[in-house]
C-alpha cells in the first residue's frame, strides 16, 4: 500500500466513523416528518448557505463538468463557475428564497409536489410531479456516484470502481437515514469551510506545477500549447486562451444557461429554502452562498483549464472522466504534504458529494412517501408511518442509484445534464410564476409541467431514432435549456387563456407576504 493510499484509507475511516456519529446524534431531532425533511424550519444562515453550495458543487462538477469543458475549452470554461455564483446561487437568494420560505409555511409544504398541489389545489399534479422526481433524480445521483467513483479509482487503481460506489452508497444511508436534514445541516456547514480551505490549497497547488507556473505561466503556456497528433479532441493555444470560448462560445453560454438556471427549479435546491428559519438568516445566508459558489466553482473550472499542460496535452485511459483524478495524482502524489492533501481533497469531494445526494435522495424518497402514496391511498398516513416509509424508500433511491451508476453510461456529464434538463424543465415554469402572480392557473402550471417534459421527450426520441442515444446525451445541455424557457412561457401563457376557479383562495395564499 502506496503512502497515498494509506493517508486516504485512514482520512475515509475517520470520516466514515464521524457520519455515523452524526447520524446518531441526530436522530432524535429527526423524530417527526417537519424535522427530519426539512430540520422543523429553523435552520440557520450559515448551515443553509453552505447546504445550498454543497448540494451545488459535487464531485461531479470537478470530476466531469470542470474536467471535461476545461480540456475543451480552456479559460473560458471559468464563466461557467462565475454564472453559477451569480445566477444559480446570488440571483435564486434575491429572488426566490423569501417569499418560498414564507408561501411553503403557509401552506405548510414540505416538498415540491406538496408545494403544487396546495398552490395549484390539484392531487394529479402532486402525483405526476413526484413521479417525475423519482424517475429522473435516479440518473442525477448515479452522476454523483461515478464521479466519486472515477476519483477514488484513481487513487486505488487496483479497486473496482462500483466498490468504492458501494461504500459511499453505504455512508450516505448510514447519517441520512438516521439524521435526515439536521444532520445534513450539522455536517455541510463543517464541511464546507474545510472545503473552502481546501480547493484553495488545490489550486495554489495545481498552479505552482512546474508546467504551469502560476497565473502567468498559465496563460504563456496555454498560448504556446500544441495538441499531440494522437489527440482525439485537438486544440490550439487561442482556443485554449480565448477568455470567452472562443469556436466554443455558444456551446458555454447553454452550459452557463443550464446549470445557472437550472437550479431554480431543482426541488433539492429550492428546498433549502423551506427549511432556513427567517428574513434575518435569508439576507446573510445570500452573501455566505454566494462567495462560497465563487470560490468552488470558479476554482474548479481553472483547476480543470490547467489540465492539458499538467497532462502534458494526453488524455488518460479512462477518457474524458478521468482528467481530473489524474490531475490530481500528478500534482498532489509526490511528497508528505502533497499526499495528505490529496487525501483531505478526497474526503472534501466525498463530503460535497454526499450532500449532493442526501438532497437528491430525501427529494425523491419524500416525493413518493409524502406526496404519491397517501394520495394514490387516499387515505390519511400516520405521520409514524410517513417516517419509517421515508427511510425506507431513502434506502431503495440509493440502492436504485447505485445499481443504475454500475451500468456502462460512461459520460458523467450526459447522466448529470439529461436528469438537470428535465426535473428542471418541468418544474421551473410554476414554481416561480407560482410564487410570483395569483393569475397563474392550474391548467396552467400544467402546461408547464408537461411542456418541459415533452420538449426533453420528443427531442430525445427524434435524436435517438435518427442518429442514437449518444448524440441525444450529447445535446441533453440544448434540450434542457430549451425545456425550461418553454416551460417559463407556457405557464403564463395558458394562464392568460384560463380561468382560477377559487379567487380568494389564492388571495389567502398571498397573504402570506403581508404577514410579516
Amino acid at each position: 500500500m502506496t503512502n497515498a493510499q494509506l493517508y486516504t484509507m485512514i482520512a475515509l475511516g475517520i470520516y466514515a466513523a464521524v457520519m455515523a456519529f452524526i447520524g446518531y446524534i441526530s436522530y432524535g431531532k429527526s423524530k417527526t416528518l417537519d424535522g427530519f425533511l426539512i430540520g422543523g424550519r429553523n435552520i440557520g444562515a450559515w448551515s443553509t448557505a453552505f447546504s445550498y453550495g454543497t448540494t451545488y458543487f459535487s464531485a461531479v462538477v470537478f470530476i466531469g463538468y470542470a474536467g471535461q469543458h476545461g480540456w475543451n475549452i480552456g479559460l473560458g470554461s471559468v464563466w461557467i463557475g462565475v454564472g453559477n455564483a451569480i445566477l444559480g446561487c446570488l440571483l435564486s437568494w434575491l429572488l426566490f428564497a423569501n417569499k418560498t420560505r414564507k408561501m411553503t409555511k403557509k401552506l405548510n409544504a414540505r416538498t415540491m409536489p406538496d408545494y403544487f398541489e396546495k398552490r395549484y389545489a390539484s392531487k394529479g399534479m402532486k402525483v405526476l410531479a413526484a413521479v417525475i422526481i423519482f424517475i429522473f433524480l435516479v440518473p442525477y445521483s448515479a452522476a454523483v456516484y461515478k464521479g466519486l467513483g472515477s476519483l477514488f479509482s484513481a487513487v486505488f487503481p487496483a479497486v473496482e470502481t462500483w466498490v468504492w460506489m458501494l461504500i459511499i452508497a453505504c455512508l450516505t444511508a448510514v447519517y441520512l437515514v438516521a439524521g435526515g436534514y439536521i444532520a445534513t445541516a450539522y455536517t455541510d456547514l463543517v464541511q464546507g469551510m474545510i472545503m473552502i480551505i481546501g480547493v484553495i490549497c488545490l489550486v495554489c497547488a495545481v498552479l505552482g506545477h512546474d508546467t504551469v507556473g502560476g497565473i502567468s505561466g498559465l496563460l504563456e503556456n496555454l498560448r504556446n500549447f500544441t495538441s499531440l497528433p494522437s489527440d482525439p479532441n485537438p486544440t490550439t493555444g487561442a482556443q485554449l486562451t480565448n477568455l470567452f470560448g472562443g469556436s466554443a462560445f455558444k456551446f458555454l453560454c447553454v452550459n452557463i444557461m443550464l446549470t445557472s438556471f437550472g437550479t431554480w427549479g431543482l426541488p433539492q435546491m429550492i428546498g433549502k429554502f423551506y427549511a432556513i428559519k427567517d428574513t434575518a438568516a435569508i439576507r446573510r445566508g445570500t452573501i455566505i452562498s454566494t462567495i462560497f459558489c465563487i470560490v468552488i466553482g470558479c476554482g474548479a473550472y481553472l483547476i480543470g483549464s490547467t489540465s492539458r499542460l499538467i497532462l502534458g496535452g494526453t488524455l488518460p485511459d479512462g477518457g474524458i472522466d478521468a482528467v481530473i483524478p489524474a490531475v490530481l495524482m500528478e500534482v498532489l502524489s509526490g511528497g508528505t504534504l502533497g499526499i495528505i492533501l490529496l487525501a483531505v481533497i478526497l474526503i472534501l469531494l466525498l463530503s460535497a458529494s454526499m450532500s449532493t445526494l442526501q438532497a437528491v435522495v430525501l427529494t425523491s424518497a419524500s416525493a413518493v412517501a409524502v406526496d404519491l402514496i397517501p394520495t394514490i391511498r387516499k387515505k390519511e398516513t400516520k405521520p409514524e408511518t410517513q417516517m419509517l416509509l421515508t427511510r425506507i424508500l431513502c434506502l431503495s433511491f440509493i440502492a436504485c442509484s447505485f445499481i443504475f451508476a454500475t451500468q456502462n453510461i460512461p459520460i458523467i456529464v450526459s447522466l448529470m445534464s439529461f436528469s438537470w434538463g428535465i426535473v428542471s424543465g418541468c418544474f421551473i415554469g410554476p414554481y416561480i410564476w407560482g410564487i410570483f402572480s395569483k393569475r397563474i392557473t392550474k391548467i396552467g402550471a400544467y402546461a408547464g409541467i408537461l411542456s418541459g417534459l415533452l420538449v426533453v421527450g420528443i427531442s430525445t426520441l427524434v435524436i435517438s431514432l435518427e442518429s442514437g442515444f449518444s448524440l441525444a446525451a450529447a445535446k441533453s445541455p440544448e434540450m434542457g435549456v430549451c425545456a425550461m424557457a418553454v416551460s417559463m412561457v407556457a405557464v403564463p401563457l395558458v394562464s392568460a387563456f384560463t380561468k382560477n376557479k377559487d379567487p380568494e383562495r389564492v388571495e389567502e395564499i398571498f397573504s402570506c407576504y403581508n404577514e410579516e
